[in-house]
């Protein structure tokens, strides 16, 4: 939160500083059809992460995965866009992540975990080194959209937009451990579709430079999360339907060619 109030700190005086300058000037940095822009963007992300469950509970319960923006971290990311006409707008971006894990046997000590040891008996013993599980986690978000721009007459180079997204994520976590105890590989996965409306305002500082702001005036989503904590057994899955009002400020910086 501190960081975003630093930011529009910053980015407020200085567009409204501009914007004064540029309607004296009478200069026009505003975009035409065939631009495109690629911005980067501070906010709360949409990424999808999920923990597969151990595999040595006699009991296994699940719940949907939180996608409540409040609930987020905000995090830097990319927009890309292209005018395919002067006040219509495509938009685009996303990410993906893929992390992998190298798998270790365990380490037998001297300890019994099948007897009861007092505080006495064990000194001098060697404890038992668990394995390391061998696990992967890949996850990517998606979204495109929409916007329609009008332009502000007192201020040429500030524009105003509304629009639609709609996005998904996913993610999923497979962890397998080399242990007698284990039951074979444990699975998380997740999944999320979002759709939005969208409102902002974009100023171009200089004919390659903007800055904006945006905020989502009402948005859904839905998840559903499953897991599968040993082989062969069925899925345990849980979703739900998350409602949003003025939800996900975003600030950008972007550029235009």
């Amino acid at each position: 939160m501190k960081i975003r109030r630093l930011l529009l700190l910053a980015v407020m005086p200085m567009m409204c500083l501009t914007a004064g300058a540029q309607a004296k000037s009478g200069k026009d940095f505003a975009p035409k059809k065939g631009d495109f822009t690629v911005a980067l963007t501070l906010g709360y992300n949409s990424y999808a992460s999920v923990s597969a469950l151990p595999t040595y509970q006699t009991d296994y319960e699940a719940a949907a995965l939180s996608t409540n923006w409040t609930d987020k971290k905000l995090m830097v990311g990319f927009e890309a866009g292209w005018f395919f006409n002067d006040l219509w707008k495509l938009n685009l971006g996303g990410g993906l992540n893929f992390t992998n894990n190298p798998g270790y046997s365990a380490v037998p000590g001297t300890i019994d975990s099948n007897t009861d040891y007092s505080a006495e008996d064990l000194m001098g013993e060697i404890p038992n080194y668990r394995a390391v599980a061998d696990a992967y986690t890949f996850s990517y978000n998606v979204f495109v959209g929409v916007d329609r721009y009008f332009k502000v007459k007192q201020i040429p180079n500030l524009m105003w937009y509304t629009g639609i997204r709609v996005g998904a994520a996913y993610g999923l976590n497979e962890v397998k451990y080399d242990e007698p105890e284990a039951m074979g590989k444990s699975v998380g996965e997740t999944w999320n579709l979002r759709a939005s409306l969208a409102m902002g305002i974009d100023y171009y500082v200089l004919p390659a430079l903007y800055v904006g702001a945006q905020i989502d005036p009402f948005s859904y989503t839905y998840n559903m999360t499953s897991y599968k904590p040993q082989e062969g057994l069925s899925n345990l899955d849980a979703d739900s339907h998350n409602f949003n009002l003025l939800a996900a400020p975003t600030l950008k910086v972007g550029f235009k060619f």
